[in-house]
């Protein structure tokens, strides 16, 4: 059964799978989301961009990421967020990456080092 946590200073309750010897956090005001109608993309590629007032993220799928001929690349989607918001994602994404890590391993962002050669 999952349950509600607060990954630390974000503000924001993550619902997470319980994983062996985790506690209990005392349960904050939760907001229940209605996914009923999302529709999900994958994205690859992420372009951050900003004003004084916005951080706008604009995601994209890379046909061929590991290089060579260029190519244009079509945004599918642009998600428009205030500083705050975006100062809380990413603290989530942090938190969501180092835990992964912690369970699988160090993640190669340089795609040319994960790719092997012939």
């Amino acid at each position: 059964m999952a349950d509600e946590q607060n990954v630390e200073e974000s503000g924001v309750n993550v619902t997470t799978e319980p994983d062996e010897g985790s506690r209990v956090q005392a349960q904050q005001p939760t907001i229940n989301l209605d996914d009923s109608h999302v529709e999900a993309i994958y994205a690859n590629l992420c372009r951050v961009s900003s004003t004084p007032e916005e951080v706008i993220l604009d995601l994209a799928l890379n046909p061929n990421p590991v290089g060579g001929q260029s190519a244009n690349i079509r945004v599918s989607q642009r998600v428009i967020l205030n500083h705050f918001t975006a100062k809380r994602l990413a603290a989530l994404l942090a938190a969501t990456v180092q835990r992964h890590e912690q369970m699988f391993g160090v993640l190669e962002t340089d795609v040319r080092k994960r790719v092997k050669s012939s």
